[in-house]
C-alpha cells in the first residue's frame, strides 16, 4: 500500500497540471498595394520650326507613361506614326515640306492602352530663308469631325456577254473603300472589293443574256453606307449573233406544166433567190385522193405519172 500511495502521489499531480495552448498570432495585415494611378497628358507645343522639321514638346501632369506616339499626315496625306519612349518629353519630326501646315496628335501608351490625345498645329518655314526657332501656339482642343460622305448614282456600261463595267459618283466626302455585291448565275452572293479612290470597276465571269442587280456600298470609319443599285443584262453569246447573220430566206418563182401526155404531166419551177432543202408536189387523183411527190433540192423539174 505504501508503494501504491507513493506512485499515486507522483502521477496525480502530473495529471492535474493545468494545460495551456497558445493560439497562433493573427497574421499581420499586409497593406494592399494601390494600383498605379492613371497618368494624364498636359500640353503639346511646337518650337524650333524649320522648312523641313518641327520640334514638339509636351508635359505629363500626373503619373508615368510607358511610351508615346506622335501621329500626323505627310504632304501626300498619308498617315505617319512616330514612337517615343516614356521618359522623353520632346521629339523632332523631320522630312517635312516647306510652307505647309501640319497637325500633330500625341497619345500616351499606358498598360497597353492608348490615352489622349493632345494636339497642336505648326507651319513649316519657307524654303531658302533662314528661320529662327519660335514657338507656335497650340491648336484648339476640339477638332471638327469629317463630314459623312454621300454616294451618288450607279450606272452600267461596256456590257459584253461575260462582263459589265460599273461607274459611280461621290458628290460629297471621301470613302475608305467600296464593295460591289451581286448574285451569280447559281444565286450565290458575290462581293467585289474596290479601293476608296476608284469610281469604276469591271465585274467579270458573268453569264450571257442574264439580268444582274448590283448593289454598291461605301465603307467609312468601319461603317457601311448605302447602297446604291442598278440593273444590267449581259449581251447574248457570240453564237446567237452568228445565227442572226444566217443566209437569206429563199423564194419560189413560177411553176409551169409541159410535155403533157394522156397519163403524165411534167412540171418545171424556178427559185429566184436562196436554196431550199427539198421540194414536195401535192395533187389529187381522179378519185379525189391526195398524193405527195418528194423532190430533191437540186431539181427544178419532175414528171407526175
Amino acid at each position: 500500500v505504501d508503494g501504491l500511495g507513493r506512485w499515486i502521489n507522483r502521477v496525480v499531480p502530473t495529471l492535474l497540471c493545468p494545460l495551456s495552448i497558445a493560439a497562433p498570432a493573427p497574421p499581420e495585415d499586409k497593406e494592399e498595394e494601390e494600383p498605379p494611378s492613371r497618368p494624364r497628358l498636359g500640353d503639346l507645343t511646337a518650337s524650333h520650326v524649320t522648312p523641313t522639321s518641327v520640334q514638339l514638346n509636351w508635359t505629363v501632369l500626373e503619373g508615368t507613361f510607358d511610351s508615346f506616339t506622335v501621329q500626323y499626315r505627310d504632304a501626300q496625306g498619308q498617315p505617319r506614326v512616330l514612337r517615343v519612349d516614356g521618359r522623353s518629353r520632346t521629339v523632332t519630326v523631320a522630312n517635312l515640306v516647306p510652307s505647309r501646315r501640319y497637325k500633330f496628335n500625341l497619345y500616351g501608351i499606358w498598360q497597353q492602352k492608348r490615352l489622349g490625345f493632345i494636339s497642336t498645329d505648326a507651319v513649316t518655314g519657307e524654303s531658302g530663308r533662314r528661320h529662327l526657332p519660335y514657338p507656335v501656339p497650340p491648336a484648339p482642343p476640339e477638332e471638327e469631325p469629317p463630314s459623312r460622305p454621300q454616294l451618288g448614282n450607279l450606272t452600267a456600261s461596256h456590257v459584253t456577254p461575260t462582263s459589265i463595267q460599273l461607274q459611280w459618283t461621290v458628290p460629297e466626302g471621301s470613302f475608305d473603300s467600296f464593295t460591289v455585291q451581286y448574285k451569280d448565275a447559281q444565286g450565290q452572293p458575290q462581293v467585289v472589293p474596290v479601293d476608296g479612290e476608284s469610281r469604276t470597276v469591271t465585274v467579270s465571269d458573268l453569264v450571257p443574256s442574264r439580268r444582274y442587280k448590283f448593289n454598291l456600298y461605301g465603307m467609312w470609319k468601319r461603317k457601311r453606307l448605302g447602297p446604291i443599285s442598278t440593273d444590267a443584262i449581259t449581251a447574248p453569246p457570240e453564237e446567237e449573233e452568228e445565227e442572226e447573220e444566217s443566209p437569206a430566206r429563199p423564194h419560189l418563182g413560177d411553176l409551169t406544166a409541159s410535155r403533157i401526155t394522156p397519163n403524165s404531166i411534167q412540171l418545171q419551177w424556178t427559185v429566184p433567190e436562196g436554196t431550199f432543202d427539198s421540194f414536195t408536189v401535192q395533187y389529187e387523183d381522179e378519185q379525189g385522193q391526195p398524193h405527195e411527190l418528194p423532190v430533191d433540192s437540186e431539181s427544178r423539174t419532175v414528171t407526175v405519172p
